[in-house]
């Protein structure tokens, strides 16, 4: 029998993961903070559990969401966008003990490729790449990631994705209709859903630790150019943009992750 697999934070990608590693063969537990989830992870074979993380502590069951499992995929958001204010290093720092008192051997972080600035120029960026050292948001995810890697009692890998769209979420929506958006020249940085999920089920799979991937489709078109012609195709109001700067950004590369895990990007933008 394969593995029991740990999932906390079961929210869009999280529960569509634990479902895809359920038909695979995997016994998936799941949190979440809602009831009404609970019955829907449930109904698709995962074991749920109600656990919330705050910058005070832990509620919740998460003890047992964490009991027998050898793997932790750690999927919690930091909202720092909509909470500038949101404290993301203690939520995570409540966590630890829990996880080092555990079975768990091992820990897959979910993190995001904004611990790197954007620039004029559109640099490359890969693992070795600096990270921010100006934006609050970029220090409190690597100072996360820091908390887990320095930690000795599991080992882990990070996976530092980048803006995550999937068939029925793409940002293409959000920018519609809106005016006097930045950077307009700079480069997409996505990755579809589908690349995300079989991306840490190849980690899993493959065992896969202490170590750190960038993954991003390879593909890089123009923010202008890509979201006007999204928005055209799907009969969107179309984005307006300021031209009146220079545009900053980076092109994510994710050529250690195709290397280490022999993985091919499976949707391209």
């Amino acid at each position: 029998m394969k593995q029991k697999i740990s999932i906390i934070g079961c929210g869009w990608l999280g529960f569509s993961l634990a479902i895809s590693l359920v038909k695979k063969g995997y016994q998936v537990k799941g949190s979440t903070t809602t009831y009404e989830k609970i019955k829907a992870l449930h109904s698709n074979k995962i074991e749920g559990y109600l656990v919330e993380l705050s910058s005070e502590g832990i509620t919740g069951d998460i003890e047992k969401c964490l009991a027998d499992c050898e793997t932790l995929v750690l999927n919690i958001p930091p909202g720092l966008r909509k909470n500038p204010k949101a404290n993301y290093v203690k939520q995570m720092q409540h966590i630890l003990p829990y996880v080092e008192a555990s079975s768990i051997k091992n820990v897959l972080l979910v993190s995001s490729t904004s611990v790197y600035d954007d620039q004029v120029g559109f640099p490359v960026i890969s693992e070795t790449s600096l990270t921010s050292t100006t934006s609050q948001n970029a220090q409190q995810l690597m100072s996360v990631e820091e908390l887990f890697q320095h930690n000795i009692n599991f080992k882990t890998t990070i996976v530092r994705f980048s803006g995550l769209f999937g068939d029925d979420r793409h940002p293409a929506k959000f920018l519609s209709g809106r005016n006097n958006i930045k950077n307009p020249h700079a480069p997409i940085n996505l990755i579809h859903q589908i690349d995300c999920i079989a991306i840490i089920e190849t980690i899993i799979k493959q065992n896969v630790w202490n170590d750190t991937f960038n993954a991003s489709t390879s593909s890089h078109p123009e923010k202008k150019t890509y979201y006007t012609s999204i928005c055209k195709a799907q009969n969107l109001a179309l984005p307006n943009f300021d031209n009146t700067q220079k545009s900053k950004g980076k092109i994510i590369d994710s050529t250690k992750l195709a290397r280490v895990l022999d993985y091919e990007f499976k949707i391209k933008l």
